[in-house]
């Protein structure tokens, strides 16, 4: 019996390390990421990110409607290689909460965006990846943002 149980004891611990070591691949691709976007890197960005990534915001509109906007993902990469050296820009990752299952995984990431050293907005990233040929890559990401509640 003490056999078995140690034995139990010695699997489990082999799987509970495996799936912590895939969850710091899946954070460090976000990681990547947002070195990336914190650098203004494109080049940085699109090597954590898959060729066909989708990326959506739900936010509100004038009349204070939920909505969910889809942006193309260039047109994202060029507003950020643009933002002038005068304006210091940060997102800030409160916290990491990774699921994986096989080659998917989804990483939930409460943030703050500071523009300039004042709060901009807060919501959560949720960023979907999937693992080909070995290699975590970023295939969607929607966020939120909201302006009121960030505290």
């Amino acid at each position: 019996m003490k056999v078995i149980i140690y034995l139990l004891l010695i699997f489990s611990t082999g799987i509970l390390g495996a799936q912590n070591d895939e969850k710091e691949e899946v954070k460090k691709t976000v990681e990547i990421f947002f070195d990336g976007f914190h650098n203004q890197d494109s080049t940085l960005i699109k090597s954590a990110t898959s060729s066909t990534i989708i990326m959506q915001t739900i936010g509100r509109d004038k009349e204070g409607t939920s909505v969910v906007k889809t942006s193309d993902f260039n047109n994202f990469l060029k507003s950020i290689v643009s933002i002038p050296d005068t304006t210091k820009f940060r997102e800030k990752l409160l916290s990491y909460q990774i699921q994986i299952d096989g080659s998917m995984a989804n990483a939930w990431t409460p943030y703050e965006f500071w523009v300039n050293d004042t709060l901009s907005h807060c919501g959560v990233n949720s960023f979907q990846l999937h693992k080909q040929d070995g290699i975590w890559k970023i295939i969607y990401i929607i966020d939120t943002r909201r302006r009121e509640h960030c505290n």
